[in-house]
This record gives C-alpha cells, structure tokens and sequence, in this order.
C-alpha cells in the first residue's frame, strides 16, 4: 500500500485521454465512449483546464437540460480540479478518493500533467498484490519458498 502511484502509471497502457476545452459535450462523450473511459480531461493548449466526468454529464447536462451538441464541455466541466503528484502512495489514493468521492485524479509533476489514476487503477494494483501476497503463503505453507 506504500507503492506511489507513479509505479502504477508505469504499467498503465493506453496514456492521456483528453479534449480540447472548445469541443461539445457531445464530442467529447463520444471520446469517452470510444475509448470506453468514464472521464476526458479538458486541455487548454498544455494546461489542464479542467475534467469531465459522466457524473458532469448526468448533473450539468442532463438533469439541466442542455443540450449537447450545443453546448460547450468548458460550461459544464469540473474546472478546479483536485490533482496529486506521483509520490502519492496507492493509500493516500484511496484516502482521497473516499474523502472527495470521486474516481479520477489527474497527475501533476512540477506543473505537467503526468497521467490520470482512477479508482479502477487502484482497485486493480491492491486486488493484484493480495493475489501475489495468498500465492507466496500459498507457496510458503506448502513448503515452496524458505523463511
């Protein structure tokens, strides 16, 4: 639970998904469909300027009853985004993302932004190290591994 999450960036493929500030919400939902996300980080040029979430879609858009094609993401996007450094350790994460209920995070070091961690990202790291964990008392009982 000490591993930053800058190792579990490293051995997350896909990289940054993001849109420009100007697009639609529309546009960008169908980012986020096509790559199967449930989030697009908003850019201005290399600045991050905010994230839009499917929660952003169901409380801005529809339930205000926007509509889509017509309305700018950087309207309805969460723009004061919270954002954690790569030292942050997987606990901290989880910390964080029970406190701020949310499941998104994007990465900043030394004002670039470095990657987006999600729950889903910690979820998987902690579920993989107690499976390795019960594997090696596995091996250990059964007389595999030495003390």
């Amino acid at each position: 639970m000490n591993t930053s999450i800058s190792t579990l960036l490293e051995h997350k493929a896909g990289g940054i998904k993001s849109v420009p500030s100007s697009v639609s919400v529309s546009e960008a939902v169908q980012e986020m469909n096509r790559h199967k996300i449930g989030c697009m980080l908003v850019m201005d040029g290399e600045k991050l300027a905010g994230i839009f979430t499917e929660r952003d879609v169901l409380t801005r858009v529809v339930a205000a009853d926007l509509d889509p094609k017509g309305t700018p993401v950087n309207r309805v996007m969460t723009a004061n985004v919270l954002t954690v450094g790569p030292e942050k350790t997987v606990q901290e994460m989880m910390e964080l993302f029970t406190e701020k209920r949310c499941r998104h995070m994007p990465v900043m070091k030394d004002g670039k932004l470095v990657g987006l961690i999600s729950i889903g990202d910690v979820s998987r790291w902690v579920a993989s190290a107690h499976r390795a964990e019960a594997e090696s008392l596995r091996q250990y009982i059964g007389g595999g591994l030495s003390a």
